[in-house]
């Protein structure tokens, strides 16, 4: 039952909402998350990476946690375990680092006791935990996925990226916490700015199935938690407002930000959306990096065993 060799898995990080998809829209982006995990005397866990910093080393760690409890829904004796991680996600920048964690504990832990569970039990498990299931979808699965959450069980769809679409990503260099970007939403809105996302969001899944890029700017606007969270990120208004003149299909902030999302269609130069971006941020004294991001089409998935991690963080440690 037990594989005592351990295994390697590779979750991709996310982005959620697309702009009016608030907790239901999310994609996979090709930044990693490494898990190497192996049964053990007693708990080890290893982190590499600067965006790992101040993250726990003991058995209060979330990656240990959550695999202890894939043991416990599976019915099997919980064992200690040891770790390895390597991410190249930020942490709280809107790119789903606590769903990519999340999602490789419940993956590795189900791969290392022989996949008693199937990919829906994972995901209710994961959405479960993170409350919403957009991030822990697209890290699941891959592509881009619309998602529906009754408390007890996900419902979804995905949708493939089209080959031709990538995304421009600006992430500038402060966290914001998700609590926090959720604190400053309100708890009731009206008719009208209900609609509104509706009807966007159902016109951003269509445009997305069926590669309308002509549709995607209008299909990307939102009013139920852009607006409010605009504040706590200078430039963010300016950004959302003017983007599409410098080549993007469509733009808008990545889960709870800060990060900013753009849709580009490949084949363009992305390179005036990029100094846009970056030059906007720049005027409000913030740095950040921007970069040209493709969706994964490719969720979390087993790459190996404990003693391939080597080769994942040599390589990793090089670029």
């Amino acid at each position: 039952m037990w594989r005592e060799e351990g295994v390697l898995v590779r979750v991709p990080a996310s982005t959620a909402n697309l702009g009016p998809g608030f907790d239901t829209l999310g994609m996979a982006l090709q930044l990693h998350l490494w898990v190497a995990m192996k049964p053990a005397d007693q708990a080890i866990i290893r982190l590499h990476g600067s965006d790992l910093e101040g993250v726990p080393t003991d058995e209060s760690n979330l990656i240990y946690r959550i695999a202890q409890s894939v043991f416990d829904e599976a019915g099997i004796d919980r064992r200690p375990i040891e770790m390895e991680v390597y991410s190249e996600i930020p942490l709280t920048r809107g790119l789903g680092s606590s769903a990519s964690a999340i999602i490789g504990g419940l993956v590795a832990a189900n791969q290392l006791i022989g996949e008693p569970l199937d990919a829906g039990r994972l995901y209710d498990m994961a959405t479960a935990i993170e409350r919403h299931p957009d991030n822990v979808g697209a890290s699941l699965i891959g592509g881009i996925v619309a998602a529906a959450w009754d408390g007890e069980h996900t419902t979804y769809a995905r949708v493939e990226p089209d080959r031709y679409l990538s995304t421009v990503v600006a992430i500038p260099q402060f966290q914001l916490e998700t609590k926090q970007a959720r604190g400053v939403l309100p708890s009731q809105v009206d008719m009208a700015k209900a609609v509104f996302n509706i009807s966007r969001s159902s016109l951003l899944v269509a445009a997305l199935s069926s590669g309308r890029y002509d549709i995607l700017s209008e299909a990307m606007k939102d009013c139920l938690h852009q607006p409010y969270r605009a504040p706590m990120i200078p430039g963010m208004t300016h950004i959302l407002e003017h983007a599409v003149q410098h080549g993007a299909l469509g733009v808008a902030l990545s889960g709870a930000g800060p990060t900013l999302l753009a849709f580009i269609d490949k084949r363009s130069d992305s390179q005036e959306l990029i100094s846009f971006m970056r030059d906007t941020f720049s005027e409000h004294r913030i740095d950040a990096v921007v970069k040209e991001l493709e969706p994964s089409h490719e969720g979390a998935v087993c790459i190996g065993t404990w003693g391939d991690m080597e080769s994942i963080l040599s390589a990793c440690m090089l670029e």
